[in-house]
C-alpha cells in the first residue's frame, strides 16, 4: 500500500537494457542488494510494462525482507533451518548470511554448468515459502506445502534447470563459436545475441528460452548493401528451419554463411569504434549503425549520429527525421530519434 516514484531515463535508442533507474534514497536502499536482479530484468524484459510488473515484484520482496530483519524468529525457526540445510546437503550451500535470513544454494546441470537460487526467508519459515531469486530466462515459481523443505525447492531447481538446457546449448554454442557483440558478459537470463557478420554487417538474435528450437526473431544491423541480401536469404529459406539442428547451424544454413570463426579473427576486426565519439561503448551499447556506402562503411552510435546530424547547419528535419551528410563521406544520411538509421 506504499507509494513509491522512480524515473526511467531510456536511451535515444529506447533499448530497455541500457535504461537508468533514479529513485529517492530511501528506496535505493531497500533495492540495494537487489541491483543485480534489476539488471537481468531491463535485459530481458520486453517492453517497459513488463519491466515495471518485475520492479514491483521485486521491491515487494524487499519491502518484505525489510519488515522480517525486524521481526524477532523464534527458536523454532533456526532448529528448523539448520535441520533442512543438513538434509539437504551443505556442500550444496555456497553461503548463508549472518543472519540466518538468507540462504544460498549452487546446482550443476547436466551439461556441467553452474548456477545459483538465493533463498530469502520470512520470520514464518516454512509456514510460508522463502523468495526466490535465479538468473533465468523465464519465472522460476515454486510449489510449496508447509511440510516442505528446502530439498524440496532445490528439486525443483533442478528440475527447472533442465528444462532451460536446450536453450543454454542453443545460447553457449553462439558464445562459443561466433563473435557475440553484445551483450559482452551474457547473464544465464539474456535471450539476445548481436552477432557479427563482418566489420559493417551484423544480426541480432532473440531466442524464445522456452522453445529454442524454432526459428528466433533476427534483425540485421548494418549498411544496407550488406544487411539486405541477408534478410532477402533468410525470408526466402526460412521453410528450411531444421529443428533437429542447433539453432547456429540452421542460421548458417539459411542465411548461407559461415559465421566470422573466434578460432581465426580477433573481436577488434569487428568491435570498430564509433566515427563521431571515437568509443566503442556509449552507455554500454555498441555502434549500431553503418554509412551505407559501400567504400565508407563507417560505424556509429545512432544517438551520435542523430546528435551529429542535429548540429549541422545543412540539415532538414521531416517530423522525428533528421537529414544531413555523413561525417565521413558526405553521403546523405537520415535518422530519426527513435528509430533505425538509413541511407537516403
Amino acid at each position: 500500500g506504499r507509494d513509491f516514484h522512480i524515473r526511467i531515463l531510456l536511451p535515444m535508442d529506447f533499448q530497455l537494457k541500457n535504461a537508468r533507474i533514479e529513485c529517492s534514497w530511501h528506496l535505493k536502499k531497500m533495492l540495494h542488494g537487489y541491483r543485480h536482479i534489476l539488471k537481468q530484468r531491463l535485459h530481458s524484459c520486453p517492453d517497459l510494462v513488463s519491466f515495471m510488473v518485475e520492479l514491483q515484484t521485486v521491491l515487494e520482496i524487499a519491502l518484505k525482507n525489510t519488515q522480517d530483519l525486524h521481526i524477532p524468529r523464534p527458536p523454532e525457526y533456526y532448529s528448523c533451518l539448520v535441520r533442512d540445510l543438513e538434509i539437504l546437503g551443505w556442500n550444496k550451500v555456497a553461503s548463508v548470511d549472518a543472519g540466518l535470513t538468507a540462504v544460498k544454494l549452487k546446482a550443476e546441470d547436466s551439461c556441467g554448468r553452474q548456477h545459483l537460487i538465493t533463498l530469502k526467508l520470512n520470520a514464518k519459515y516454512p509456514t510460508e515459502p522463502p523468495d526466490c531469486l535465479v538468473d533465468f530466462p523465464v519465472q522460476f515459481a515454486i510449489s510449496w506445502m508447509p511440510q516442505n523443505s528446502l530439498l524440496d525447492i532445490y528439486n525443483q531447481f533442478l528440475a527447472a534447470l533442465e528444462s532451460l538446457k536446450d536453450f543454454w546449448d542453443a545460447m553457449d554454442e553462439i558464445d562459443g563459436k561466433t563473435w557475440v557483440l553484445e551483450p559482452e558478459n551474457p547473464t544465464r537470463s539474456a535471450t539476445t545475441r548481436r552477432i557479427a557478420i563482418g566489420n559493417n554487417v551484423s544480426v541480432n538474435v532473440e531466442v524464445d528460452p522456452r522453445h529454442p528450437n524454432t526459428l528466433p526473431e533476427c534483425y540485421f544491423l548494418g549498411a544496407d548493401h550488406a544487411a539486405n541480401p541477408l534478410r532477402t536469404k533468410l525470408n526466402s529459406n526460412m521453410h528450411l528451419w531444421d529443428p533437429e539442428i542447433s539453432l547456429l547451424q540452421n542460421l548458417k544454413d539459411l542465411l548461407e554463411i559461415d559465421f566470422p570463426s573466434r578460432a581465426v579473427l580477433e573481436k577488434n576486426d569487428f568491435a570498430r569504434d564509433c566515427g563521431i565519439c571515437y568509443a566503442y561503448r556509449l552507455d554500454g551499447a555498441a555502434p549500431d549503425q553503418v554509412c551505407d556506402e559501400p567504400r565508407c562503411g563507417q560505424p556509429f552510435h545512432q544517438a551520435c549520429l542523430y546528435e551529429w546530424l542535429q548540429g549541422l547547419p545543412s540539415s532538414r528535419q521531416s517530423f522525428n527525421v533528421i537529414f544531413g551528410e555523413c561525417p565521413y563521406c558526405n553521403k546523405v544520411r537520415k535518422a530519426s530519434d527513435g528509430a533505425r538509421v538509413v541511407a537516403a
